[in-house]
C-alpha cells in the first residue's frame, strides 16, 4: 500500500506497529487457536514481545504451527481483529493536520490489508505466509519484518512524504517495535511491556490512540 493522502503533506507522520496496538488482539494467536497451537504460539509471543527471543527466529516458529491450514481462515479471523479504541480519532486528526500514518507489522499483510484500506492508512507494511494450493505451509514468504525493517519503513516512509524525522512518531508495545521507536521523534509505548516502556519517550497505558494527540499537538 503506498500513500492515499492527496495535496501537500505538512503534518506529522505516525507509524504504529498493528498487534496489541492498531488492534488489541495478537493476530496470530487467532489463527494459532484454528490451528490448535495456540497455547505454544501465545507463550513464544509473550517470550518475543519482552524481548527475551529473536523475532525472526520466534515468527518462524510459530508460523511452522500453521502448516495445514486452509486461506479461508483468514476472513474469519479478519472478523474477530478490533480496532484499538482512538484509532480512527488518530489517523482523521493526523490527514486533517496534512499528515501521513502508517502501520508496519511483525504481522501478516493477508490479515492487515483490508483493515488498513478500511482505516485510510496511507503505508501499510508487514509479512507474508507462503501458500501451496490454498494451504498453508507453515513458512514466511519473503524477507521476515523485524525490527530493522520497521525502523526503515519509518524513514523510508518519511522520505517519501518529505517530512523531516523531528515531526515523526511511532508507537508500538513489544520489543520489536524498539529500533522504531528510537528513529521517531516521539517513540510512545502504547500498553507495552516494561522493556519498550523503559526506553520509550512517553507511556500510554490506557488502550486509547486518542491520547496520542495531544503528543502531537493536534489536541488540547
Amino acid at each position: 500500500m503506498t500513500a492515499a493522502t492527496t495535496g501537500p503533506v505538512t503534518g506529522p507522520l505516525v507509524v504504529l506497529d498493528a498487534d496489541s496496538t492498531l488492534i488489541r488482539e495478537e493476530a496470530i494467536e487467532l489463527l494459532a487457536e484454528a490451528a490448535g497451537s495456540l497455547e505454544q504460539v501465545a507463550e513464544v509471543t509473550e517470550r518475543a514481545m519482552r524481548g527475551e527471543l529473536d523475532f525472526a527466529a520466534s515468527l518462524r516458529e510459530r508460523v511452522a504451527t500453521l502448516a495445514g491450514l486452509d486461506a479461508s481462515v483468514f476472513a474469519s479471523v479478519r472478523e474477530r481483529m478490533t480496532p484499538t479504541p482512538g484509532v480512527v480519532e488518530l489517523i482523521d486528526a493526523v490527514h486533517a493536520a496534512g499528515g501521513r500514518v502508517g502501520v508496519v507489522s511483525g504481522g501478516f499483510h493477508e490479515l492487515l490489508d483490508p483493515l488498513a484500506e478500511r482505516l485510510g492508512l496511507d503505508f501499510c507494511r508487514a509479512n507474508r505466509l507462503e501458500l501451496d494450493g490454498g494451504v498453508l505451509t507453515g513458512r514466511v514468504d519473503g524477507a521476515i519484518v523485524d525490527a530493522d525493517a520497521k525502523a526503515a519503513a519509518l524513514r523510508e516512509w518519511a522520505d517519501a512524504s518529505g517530512i523531516p524525522l523531528h515531526r515523526t512518531a511511532a508507537i508500538g508495545d513489544g520489543a520489536n517495535d524498539l529500533r522504531m521507536l528510537g528513529a521517531a521523534a516521539l517513540g510512545v509505548a502504547f500498553c507495552a511491556k516494561p522493556i519498550v516502556r523503559a526506553q520509550a519517550d512517553v507511556a500510554i497505558d490506557t488502550p486509547d490512540l486518542g491520547q496520542v494527540l495531544p503528543l502531537l499537538g493536534l489536541r488540547g
